[in-house]
Parts: structure tokens; sequence; C-alpha cells
């Protein structure tokens, strides 16, 4: 159910801004800068990655990795039920407030992490990683009230690309800093660094007040009860009755978490592998992945484009099967040029596959519902629990062969077993009414 909006371009411009905001976060703190100067600060002085966490022996990356899937399962537990506390209570703002700056704050908090306090370093990483994956929820429920569906590819595709080009302007930016740390009155070493984790969080902070300023504040005018959780409980259960009545909307849900256990891995860790299988400097990772941003805002309104031309299930199909290719090709990879190549490639659908996968889902949504935080909170679910096991089996495949080109490799896996349950979805060309289901 569409709201009426006084300012409808205002507000969807305002709502793509918070991708502006948030994205960089995704891109400085979990894709480059961050990984990067992990990897640095926690490898000892005769060269060893293994470090120790609370007593426990394990390879640095390996933790890095395993984090992520703790924050994101995190998030996989609770964001359903303060989905439906959003919904019942009509306080879907606040809660991407809430979430944001836990975020935003917890970057700041990584401006003192300096390699011998690792534990404070991972909690900080966990706490930003939950901060962004929590506000995400809440953010992506928005798009089915703000748009029409005619609106959604093409708005999804403006979010994503605002979000790449303020992450890229922000990264060139601590990019500068850290390569010329003197036009900046500093020394060498790592304060620039960690300067761009503490920058990284007030620029997320700060241009959140644009999307906190126009959208909506409980649209619907839902009145706040007691026993809150309780009715949380409700909304979220009487939604998830409803979602295991809509066919499509459980095969669609089947492909996205296992097409997106691949996408989300690769975002996540891509420096790492350019890190550690082919050596390569800070410099260059950085350099790897401002393609793939770039070429991912072309990505982004290219496969929008398709799929107005041939339909959102085409363009998805395109994507994975490329996306399978990826994975092929990565244990090949050996040279920097051939990274660099493959970078291009990985761009290109990147954005296109995140962008086309929640307006797709927003036309599954059935039409008059006033739940969309609970609607979506199943998404960004199968997307989080993706992630878990993403990463997670990322990481242990690398332990148990010692090669992240295996973990690569393995990764076509999921790919494949996304396209089966691709084929068997028939994605309607407009949104469900509720008497199809």
């Amino acid at each position: 159910m569409n709201i009426k909006l006084n300012n409808k371009s205002k507000v969807q411009g305002a709502w793509a801004m918070y991708d502006w905001a948030n994205s960089v976060y995704s891109l400085v703190i979990t894709s480059t800068i961050f990984p990067v100067y992990y990897n640095s600060v926690t490898q000892g002085i005769d060269g060893s990655d293994r470090v120790q966490f609370f007593g426990w022996e394990v390879i640095n990356t390996v933790l890095y990795s395993y984090s992520i899937s703790f924050s994101y399962l995190v998030i996989a537990i609770f964001s359903p039920l303060l989905s439906g506390i959003a919904d019942a209570s009509g306080k879907k703002l606040l809660f991407m407030k809430l979430f944001a700056y836990l975020g935003s704050l917890s970057c700041v908090g990584l401006f003192f992490f300096d390699g011998s306090n690792l534990e404070f370093g991972i909690f900080c990483s966990v706490m930003a990683s939950i901060g962004y994956a929590g506000s995400i929820v809440f953010y992506n429920a928005y798009l089915p009230e703000i748009a029409e569906e005619s609106e959604y590819d093409f708005l999804s595709a403006r979010g994503f690309a605002l979000g790449y080009i303020g992450s890229v302007i922000l990264l060139v930016l601590n990019l500068i800093m850290i390569q010329f740390p003197e036009l900046f009155g500093l020394s060498e070493g790592s304060l620039p660094a960690r300067l761009s984790f503490l920058i990284t969080g007030l620029w997320w902070a700060g241009f959140s007040q644009i999307p906190f300023r126009f959208l909506p504040n409980n649209p619907y005018k839902k009145k706040i009860e007691r026993q809150l959780f309780l009715k949380g409980y409700q909304e979220i259960r009487s939604v998830w009755q409803r979602v295991k009545q809509i066919p499509v909307m459980k095969k669609y849900l089947a492909s996205f978490f296992f097409y997106s256990m691949g996408v989300q891995t690769v975002m996540y860790l891509a420096a790492s592998f350019g890190d550690k299988e082919l050596g390569m400097p800070g410099d260059q990772l950085i350099l790897t992945v401002l393609i793939i941003q770039f070429v991912a805002i072309i990505g982004s309104y290219l496969f929008a484009w398709v799929s107005k031309k041939f339909g959102n299930k085409i363009s998805l199909m395109i994507m994975v099967l490329i996306w399978i290719g990826i994975c092929g090709a990565a244990y090949y990879v050996y040279s920097v040029y051939e990274f660099y190549a493959l970078a291009f490639v990985v761009g290109m659908v990147m954005g296109g596959i995140q962008s086309l996968s929640r307006s797709t889902y927003s036309k599954l949504i059935p039409e008059g519902t006033t739940e969309h935080a609970s609607f979506f909170s199943f998404y960004d679910v199968t997307e989080k629990i993706a992630i878990v096991l993403g990463t997670f089996s990322y990481g242990a495949i690398e332990q148990l062969t010692g090669s992240m080109r295996n973990s690569a490799a393995s990764l076509g896996v999921f790919f494949l077993v996304g396209l089966g349950f691709l084929l068997l979805v028939s994605i309607p060309k407009t949104s469900l009414s509720p008497k199809s289901i």
C-alpha cells in the first residue's frame, strides 16, 4: 500500500540518500581499507598469520570471516521480531535510526583499534556490521511504500548507484590521506587508516539525517500498545503464515538465499583474496574495489533496463550465469591484470543483482498490506543467513585446504542451486493481489 506523499520526488530522493550514507561502511570498512589494515596489524613479526582471540588460536582472515558470520547471525535472529514490533507500533523509522547510530558509532570506535586490542577491534567490527545490516531491514521496507510498482526497479537502482558514488568519493579521499599523509599534517603509520574509520562513522551518521528528516514517520498512524514484544511476535507470525501461502515468494526466497551466499561472500572477502593469494599491495586492492564500484553503477541501470525489456526473471538468470563463470575464473587468476579484469565483470553484475533482487521482492509483497517491515524482514533474514553460511563456509574451506582459491571456486555451487530455484519462479508483472494468495 503506497503512502500519499506531499512531495514524492523529495521523499524518494531522501530515501535513496541513505544508500549514499551507509554504503561508505560497506566499502571502506568491509571491502577495502579495514580488511587490509586488519591483516597488517594482526600479522606477527615473524610473518605468522595466526592470532590469539580470547585464548583461541586461529588464522587472522578466518577470524574475520567468522566475525562477519556472527554479526549477521545476530541480525537474522532478532530482526524478524524487531520488524514485527516496528510494524505493530509504526516505529520503523525509529528502529532504522537506532541501528544506523549503532553502526556509525562502532565505526568511530575502530579508530582506537591498533592490533594490540584484537578483541576490542573485532567487537567494534561486529557492532558496526549489526548496525549496518539492521538499518537496511527497515530502509528496504520503505521502497513499496514510497513508490509505484513501475518505479521499483529504477528507484532501487538509483539508491545503489548513489551508494556506489558516495562511497567511492569517500574512499578516494581516504586513500589520498593514507598515501600522502603529509598533505594533511599527519605522520606515516596507522593513524591515516584509523582516521578513515572515524570519518566513515561521521559520514554515515551525518548524511543519514537527510532520510531521517524526510521519510514518513508512522504513516499508517498505528498506536503503541502495551505488550509490544508480544504484538511484535504476533505480527511476524501472521506475516510468516501469509508468506507460506505464496508459492512464488517461497521459491524466489530460496533462489535468493543460494545466490546471495555467493554474491555477499565475494563482496566481503574479495580484498582478502587479492591480498593473500596474489600478494597485491593495499593500493592495488583499493584500485580493484574502485573498478568494481564504478562499473556497478553502470550495472545497476543496465540490468534495470534489461528487466524492463525482458522481465526480472531473465535479467536475474543472466546475472547468476555470469556469477558462475566468475567463480570458476577466480580459481585460475594469478596475475594482477587478470584480477582487474575479473573485478570489472564482478562490478557489472554486483550492482545489478543487488538492485534487482530488492525490487523484484517488492513486487511479490501482497498489494494493500501495511506490514512492509515484516515482509522485508524475511527477505533480509534470508540474505543475512546466506552471508553467515557463505562467509563461514569460505573460511572453513580455507582452514581445511589452506587456500582461498578452493573457497572461491566452491561458491559456484551456491549460484548453481540458486539458478535451479530461479527457473521454477514465475515472477508476476504486477504486485500480488490479496485474492492471489
